[in-house]
């Protein structure tokens, strides 16, 4: 009998070290449609980096879950329920790669849309009725809710990797727009101790090299959206940002 226990207690031992040893991580996305377009296969000619972005790591070596969606703001995210589901399985040594802002600046409580969230990085809060979830609501700043994300993934053992939103085709003597959003995301940055990819700059440095026609040509419908060929530029420069991350060992899943 107790030569069978031990048997029992080796083998589960054994089991633990066998799943910890073949455990593959996981690369979590999470953002709006210019990282995944609604129906992820580039609806009305748009397509999100997100959706192209797989093919750059080794997906021996690593899983790339892009559960970024159309609409969502940094607020919404978490209240639609997609944050928590992805903190069901979320575990150490797992990335989560973020990037929201471009729905943040819509009004808090508007009855189309309602996913607003306080400007800037602070700890202001303010309470709503939300029309479109028929409740209240209390809402935060655009940094309250990211941080939330970034706490939360390292109480985790994950490693956030926030990027600043991509730039939306508005240019002006030669340079394009940069959002007070991509401020917003470096701060939460620095003020957590996080990764951070400057993608808004990155992809806006790329743009500029470029004449006006061609980078029109990469937003089909609106001045916010990518074609395919506009997602791929901008997959390559959230590679090489996260090449230039220091001590950071997602690169090494790199193709």
């Amino acid at each position: 009998m107790k030569k069978t226990a031990l048997s029992i207690l080796v083998l589960s031992v054994l089991l633990i070290s066998f799943s910890l040893i073949d455990h593959k991580p996981v690369l979590y996305i999470i953002g709006d449609s210019t990282v995944k377009n609604s129906d992820g296969s580039g609806k009305n000619g748009q397509w999100g980096w997100g959706t192209v972005i797989d093919a750059q790591f080794d997906t021996n070596k690593i899983s790339v879950r892009n559960h970024a969606i159309g609409g969502r703001s940094s607020r919404t995210f978490i209240t639609d329920g997609r944050w928590d589901k992805i903190l069901e399985t979320l575990t150490k040594g797992d990335y989560i790669l973020m990037q929201c802002g471009h729905n943040d600046s819509i009004p808090l409580d508007d009855t189309a849309l309602a996913r607003g969230t306080i400007k800037g990085v602070g700890n202001d809060s303010t309470e709503i009725y939300n029309p479109i979830r028929k409740m209240k609501e209390m809402i935060h700043s655009y940094g309250w809710y990211m941080r939330k994300f970034v706490n939360e993934a390292k109480a985790k053992g994950a490693i956030p990797v926030i990027c600043s939103p991509i730039p939306r085709d508005n240019r002006k003597d030669g340079k394009y727009n940069r959002s007070e959003y991509g401020i917003w995301a470096k701060q939460v940055a620095e003020e957590t101790g996080t990764y951070f990819i400057d993608l808004q700059e990155l992809i806006a440095l790329e743009y500029e090299k470029m004449d006006t026609t061609k980078v029109n040509s990469f937003f089909p419908a609106d001045k916010t959206h990518t074609n395919k060929e506009g997602a791929l530029i901008n997959a390559e420069q959230v590679v090489k940002g996260i090449r230039d991350l220091k001590k950071c060992k997602l690169k090494n899943y790199l193709l």
